[in-house]
């Protein structure tokens, strides 16, 4: 087993020598998922450096931080590939559902396709809390797992030929399409993903540059940390309660073990 897979399976807390493999997959993303959080701080403190193997691997298992879908997916990647499996990174574009549109970032959503027999497959664990934690076909099937309810439909739009779509357990009564993506445009390396985190870094109408958020997901729901608010949600239930500095680095200590 190579330095990487044994350093990502301690990471994310799965024992053993083994190989990932496709049907491995589904317990590998649940446990990432619970692990390692979707976080901003770097961004937010100007912690920026260049998107490569060399870096994701002492950001997230070294130095124990999160990140945001153009790390996490891409460390995922990495491992995938490294296990044999036959995948690709694509850029995709969230949909704002306050504004009823795609956002104007552009294609700044990074995810994984995965072809695995004769079909293809969308893994991402990169999403903040709206993550599938199962590969989910192009072929528009819905699949299910402890977060909800997903599917990629083939949907032709300015973004793409598909769209990713979740009907999250608690919270959605609806559909919600997440994010478009092209299929047929994967992206060309690692070193493509330094243009998004630019305009993540940068950009006005960024979300995630100008507040601190983190949040992963639990075995009964998620927790979310913010400068604001710390909200947990519980088998359905939900807890809110505002922050000040003190309670900030004590919650993101107990909950995510990350200093402030």
């Amino acid at each position: 087993m190579s330095e990487l897979t044994a350093l990502f399976r301690k990471r994310i807390g799965v024992a053993g020598d083994e190989p990932i493999t496709w049907d491995s997959l589904p317990d590998v993303l649940d446990q990432m998922a619970k692990t390692i959080p979707f976080e901003n701080f770097g961004i937010i403190h100007n912690r920026i450096n260049d998107i490569n193997e060399r870096n994701l691997i002492q950001k997230i298992m070294f130095n124990r931080e999160g990140g945001l879908c153009y790390e996490l997916n891409s460390l995922l990647y990495l491992v995938l590939i490294e296990n044999g499996l036959d995948a690709v990174l694509t850029r995709g574009v969230v949909y704002n559902h306050a504004s009823r549109q795609y956002m104007s970032l552009g294609r700044t959503h990074v995810t994984i396709l995965i072809a695995h027999q004769g079909e293809t497959y969308l893994a991402d664990t990169g999403f903040g809390g709206n993550l599938p934690l199962t590969p989910v076909p192009l072929s528009g099937e819905t699949v299910s797992s402890r977060n909800g309810q997903f599917r990629v439909r083939h949907r032709l739009t300015e973004h793409g030929d598909y769209t990713f779509e979740m009907k999250l357990k608690h919270k959605d009564t609806d559909w919600r399409i997440g994010y478009a993506f092209d299929s047929k445009c994967p992206a060309s390396g690692l070193s493509e993903l330094n243009e998004i985190q630019t305009i993540i870094a940068g950009h006005e109408e960024s979300p995630f540059n100008k507040n601190r958020l983190i949040t992963r997901l639990t075995d009964s729901g998620n927790v979310t940390l913010t400068d604001q608010t710390f909200t947990v949600w519980r088998e359905g239930l939900v807890t809110k309660e505002e922050m000040n500095r003190e309670k900030f680095s004590e919650r993101l200590h107990r909950f995510f073990e990350m200093e402030d």
